[in-house]
């Protein structure tokens, strides 16, 4: 036998679609987004009771649920840990995302992500994606307002594409904990693409990060007699 809280039938709902209340998107910090299982995965989970909660929606409670979310006037936003591993999670995570024209500061940490290429953030100044899946900086979204950017624990091999933030207010960035991290000269050629960075990897621009990079060879040659 299970036994059932009474909230069992409430866990795989996100906070809008719970009747009676007026709660909105940009009154939450860290609002659970992510859908729940279809109902065939219920079913096979023997957690068919979930959908009782479930009905036929309408034009109008679809609408409502818009207006509920809010998301157009959200200026700080956690969806972090949101567990995206299946691929109707993330386009409705994307769906989300398109609507976040007003956000500044945004948390997408360990969400399993690959591509928000096709997203555009207009207003984010600061934007923490660590621990996804990213391999290039050409899959991150469009953020022209960049001030602050974490990309710690992705799997980002080279810098190729780091120069499309050189006409950018990008003040700060973290590269840990990825391969390119690893890559010869590293800081050197990160701070001659990104002129205007004054961190990176939480260590301020030093003067070495600034040599030329013949010289920064010279100094490493020794002389053999």
């Amino acid at each position: 036998f299970i036994f059932q809280l009474p909230s069992d039938s409430f866990k795989y709902l996100s906070w809008c679609d719970i009747e009676e209340h007026s709660v909105r998107g940009n009154q939450l910090h860290c609002p659970r987004v992510r859908e729940g299982p279809s109902e065939e995965e219920l079913f096979f989970r023997k957690e068919e009771h979930t959908l009782k909660k479930r009905k036929q929606v309408t034009d109008t409670e679809k609408w409502e649920k818009r207006l509920q979310e809010n998301w157009e006037n959200c200026a700080e936003l956690n969806l972090s840990f949101q567990d995206l591993g299946d691929l109707y999670q993330v386009e409705n995570f994307k769906r989300i995302l398109r609507r976040l024209i007003r956000v500044e500061k945004l948390w997408l940490v360990d969400n399993s992500l690959t591509d928000l290429s096709a997203i555009r953030l207009p207003r984010c100044r600061e934007l923490n994606v660590n621990k996804n899946h990213f391999t290039s900086f050409k899959q991150l979204p469009k953020i022209p307002q960049i001030q602050h950017l974490s990309l710690a624990e992705n799997n980002i091999t080279t810098l190729s594409g780091i120069s499309d933030f050189r006409h950018s207010p990008l003040e700060s960035l973290i590269l840990k904990r990825n391969p390119c991290e690893f890559q010869e000269r590293y800081r050197q050629l990160v701070f001659s693409n990104l002129p205007n960075l004054k961190m990176l990897d939480g260590i301020p621009k030093l003067p070495e990060d600034c040599s030329p990079p013949d010289v920064s060879f010279f100094y490493k040659m020794c002389t053999i007699l």
